[in-house]
């Protein structure tokens, strides 16, 4: 399997924080939301905060390369969420244009280090 870790920033307002957990609690996503995840090649995802500061890893088979998704490239939908998020959402200063999630590079490993030692 291979991983990768995305993140982006919430605006940083308390309330605002707390509606976009509330939107990504189990019954409360959207179930084509779910479909779309999972309909891209994803098998895990999951999304960490701290602050306003979002971590998403995303889990794929070993086959699957990364494409970026795109609002113009998805279903109605999809554009229906991904406008409603935006609402809440904010860009990493260092995100291209268009972008929202921005890929992570890992710069440790613990099992590398130990391989190395």
């Amino acid at each position: 399997m291979q991983r990768y870790y995305y993140a982006l920033d919430l605006k940083d307002d308390a309330a605002a924080i707390a509606e976009y957990e509330r939107w990504h609690r189990p019954g409360v996503i959207w179930p084509e939301i779910v479909a779309s995840i999972r309909a891209a090649g994803i098998e895990d995802m999951e999304i960490f905060r701290t602050g306003n500061r979002l971590v998403m890893a995303v889990r794929m088979a070993d086959d699957y390369v990364p494409s970026p998704k795109r609002e113009t490239d998805a279903d109605a939908k999809t554009q229906e969420w991904e406008a409603l998020m935006d609402r809440y959402q904010q860009r990493l200063p260092w995100a291209e244009a268009g972008q929202k999630w921005v890929p992570m590079g890992r710069i440790f490993s613990l099992k590398e280090a130990l391989a190395a030692i």
